[in-house]
């Protein structure tokens, strides 16, 4: 079976992004080398949506593919996890590292080409945001990337002070400066549009 190639199943439409962590910290305990494969299938059904909401929110104009590679780097990688969070923890990282450096690469490309194309954005995608949150994340693209990544990992995955300022690589009081400042431009920028 190949793991990479499943698709999420249709009732895993909006999981909860603690509980995904949760039981995917189980599937990766009980995961031997032997289990990789289906360890990693488990994830995969388990998180794809919120990495793919993840990678939407932080910009990329090509989610899927962001956390297909992103699954991909895990299953390189799988041997050198050593905790049981590593997973979860390894494959948000993964997302974010990848977007940024999308979205430097698209702002590089744009600034050498003379007539810009329009992306398409996939159906999926599409899916994923109503009328209301497109928005909010126009808005949201607008903010410095430090201040977009940390509204997103507080606000839309929920995680703790703590846990943004060691995903992101800073301190507790940077996450809350930028996420003080990021709320406080969007809130502007939204009220504008009112």
């Amino acid at each position: 079976m190949d793991a990479l190639a499943a698709s999420p199943s249709p009732e895993l439409s909006a999981p909860d992004f603690n509980e995904a962590i949760a039981v995917g910290r189980q599937y990766v305990e009980g995961a031997a080398d032997g289990e990789r494969e289906a360890a990693i299938a488990r994830l995969f059904d388990v998180n794809y949506t919120p990495l793919l909401r993840l990678a939407a929110l932080l910009g990329a104009d090509d989610p899927e593919n962001i956390v297909a590679e992103a699954f991909y780097e895990l299953y390189r990688k799988w041997r050198k996890l050593r905790a049981t969070d590593s997973a979860e923890a390894y494959l948000r990282s993964v997302v974010r590292n990848l977007t940024r450096m999308r979205i430097r690469h698209l702002q590089v490309a744009r600034r050498h080409v003379d007539d810009p194309v329009e992306s398409d954005t996939s159906a999926e995608s599409k899916a994923l945001l109503n009328d209301d949150q497109r928005v909010l994340i126009s808005q949201l693209g607008r903010l410095p990337v430090r201040q977009r990544e940390a509204l997103v990992l507080r606000y839309w995955l929920g995680l703790r002070e703590k846990e943004i300022a060691d995903e992101m690589g800073i301190s507790v009081g940077s996450v809350k400066t930028h996420t003080s400042r990021g709320l406080a431009a969007l809130t502007s920028a939204m009220e504008a549009r009112r």
